[in-house]
């Protein structure tokens, strides 16, 4: 299941274009030297990347705590669903139930801290950026995040949301590299193509938690038990 997660970074640079967008082309960076300004987007990245890898730690250690419970089935089931309910529930409503409200201060001293940044053109603030931006609060990181868990593996849940982080990295960098690459309309079309692949992907998650015994979509509880712990018949 670790390709749908660059699938996912890929559908999902488009929301980002207009979520971190801005932060983007915001970057103090060299505009006159062209191969500099490449390098310090690829800074920029990196810093984002490892915050995602850092999420998909903690969430995959904690996938990992669910599956040695035997939830492996039942917790793909539900990482399904979690997807799909948070792209077809409007974001006003999800707003009510932000899963940042508890840390808000923590989110608060991250954009303050974030913006102190900006003022600066050394090389670790473009990573620091790029660090701070990967905690900011973001619905489809979210839904992401229940892929992690979902691969119920500390390293496969760094791994998952790496791939994700690189799915939208050429949309990203095409914001700080091209101005006006994509019209408004475009933009608006591909949108729309958001809420059917993730809905897509958490579907994938639901069929092979339902175990039917389908070679790599839907393996059977035996299977599922093998992959996630392949030292179990040694």
């Amino acid at each position: 299941m670790l390709y749908t997660a660059l699938l996912f970074g890929l559908i999902s640079s488009f929301h980002c274009i207009g979520m971190c967008g801005p932060i983007a082309m915001m970057l103090p960076i060299d505009r006159s030297n062209q191969t500099k300004k490449v390098f310090q987007i690829l800074l920029y990245h990196l810093g984002r990347l490892t915050a995602y890898g850092m999420l998909g730690l903690f969430f995959g250690i904690l996938g990992k705590g669910l599956f040695l419970a035997g939830f492996q089935q039942k917790l793909s089931i539900f990482v399904g669903i979690m997807m799909i309910i948070f792209v077809i529930v409007p974001e006003k409503k999800l707003v009510q139930y932000n899963f940042s409200k508890p840390i808000y201060k923590l989110i608060s001293k991250v954009k303050s801290h974030l913006g102190a940044q900006f003022k600066r053109k050394s090389p670790d603030a473009l990573f620091t950026i790029g660090l701070l931006n990967g905690f900011l609060p973001c619905g489809l990181v979210y839904a992401a995040l229940f892929g992690a868990i979902a691969m119920q593996s500390e390293l496969l849940g760094v791994a998952y949301m790496v791939l994700y982080g690189i799915g939208t990295i050429p949309m990203m960098s095409a914001v700080v590299l091209i101005s006006n690459f994509i019209t408004v309309p475009v933009r608006n079309r591909i949108q729309k193509l958001i809420p059917i692949v993730v809905i897509l992907i958490g579907s994938l998650f639901i069929v092979r938690g339902m175990g039917l015994d389908i070679p790599y979509i839907s393996p059977n509880t035996t299977s599922l038990v093998v992959q996630a712990n392949p030292d179990c018949h040694n």
